[in-house]
């Protein structure tokens, strides 16, 4: 597209922004970025014992492990039972397996409490940025109301809206929501 630049007489070339991928905008693209590198740097910033506890997580929540205690536990029965005589019994009653299948369950559920408590921690810094900005936003529109209702009224425009500019025009105290949420909550 072609635009005639009215000072030099000349054609003058409009300029757009490049097609963004998948229709992204440039903020939205920055944040999912940003978030990511806050994510990686978290990750990179976790204790030791955080990364062997995720890490012992992710594999006994796997298939793998699965398929592995198939195997494992199979074999051990089977063995056993007397019906595979590859080897000679040596739990015939089944209390070692028992015992040591309890000693893994404890020690995983620990692990899988470890890493539940650390996304509980990044949940909890996620939920008060969202609140956070919220509060921004509320504030933001807030003074936009209050902006746009002065405008109309100093044009002498009249909107159905007008009723309710006072009520939104009003900043939101999160303390006073909070408490009003928690009395409604024990009534």
């Amino acid at each position: 597209m072609t635009v005639r630049d009215e000072r030099s007489g000349s054609a003058a070339r409009a300029t757009f922004s490049p097609p963004q991928p998948g229709g992204l905008a440039p903020a939205l693209l920055r944040n999912i970025r940003a978030l990511q590198e806050r994510r990686n740097a978290a990750e990179h910033d976790a204790s030791l014992r955080d990364r062997v506890a995720e890490a012992i997580t992710r594999f006994t929540g796997s298939m793998t492990f699965v398929a592995l205690h198939v195997v494992l536990f199979g074999f051990w029965t089977l063995v056993n039972t007397g019906l595979l005589p590859v080897l000679p019994k040596w739990d015939a009653s089944f209390v070692i397996l028992g015992t040591s299948a309890s000693v893994e369950a404890i020690f995983l559920s620990t692990f899988v409490l470890i890493s539940q408590n650390r996304m509980a921690e990044a949940a909890d810094k996620r939920a008060d940025l969202d609140l956070h900005i919220s509060l921004l936003a509320e504030h933001e529109v807030t003074k936009l109301v209050t902006m746009v209702s002065a405008i109309t009224e100093r044009m002498g425009i009249e909107t159905p809206a007008d009723p309710e500019v006072g009520e939104l025009s009003q900043d939101v105290a999160p303390d006073a929501v909070l408490d009003e949420i928690e009395r409604n909550g024990r009534a």
